[in-house]
């Protein structure tokens, strides 16, 4: 038995991430993700909401501070909207671990599908709110 590390990162995830590269990345999803079709490594995690998720992944993960934005969210369509809480929910696990992080990057639709594609991992979680995703970079521990 492991201790310190939150229940909802299960052992498969935890190998993911001791996998990983600097400059790899894992995209935490929301339940509606279309993540099977978009990558051969899904971990399903569906009991967490994806800021659960990142609360207990980023203690165990370094962001990539080689980069000007290692955190990304989709951005919502034109006609559509994001609730408000989401990013505040992410920010605030993101700034448990790693206060200095830039501002969380927005990116598009089709940008955050083709990055997803190219990820190490994608973590489908139980989030249900809409847009409820994002990537994460890696970096190289001691960097920060």
């Amino acid at each position: 038995m492991l201790v310190g590390i939150h229940p909802c990162v299960s052992p498969e995830l935890l190998y993911a991430l001791a996998r990983m590269g600097h400059g790899d990345e894992i995209a935490v999803v929301d339940a509606y993700y279309p993540g099977h079709s978009n990558n051969d490594l899904v971990i399903r995690c569906d009991g967490s909401t994806a800021a659960e998720l990142l609360a207990g992944v980023l203690p165990l993960l370094c962001l990539d501070d080689y980069v000007a934005a290692p955190v990304a969210m989709m951005q919502p369509e034109a006609h559509d909207r994001c609730d408000p809480e989401l990013e505040r929910d992410f920010r605030a696990a993101i700034d448990r671990c790693w206060p200095d992080t830039p501002a969380i990057a927005r990116i598009g639709r089709q940008e955050f599908l083709a990055r997803s594609r190219a990820a190490f991992a994608i973590v489908v979680t139980g989030e249900r709110r809409k847009y409820g995703n994002i990537l994460l970079r890696k970096g190289v521990p001691g960097q920060q």
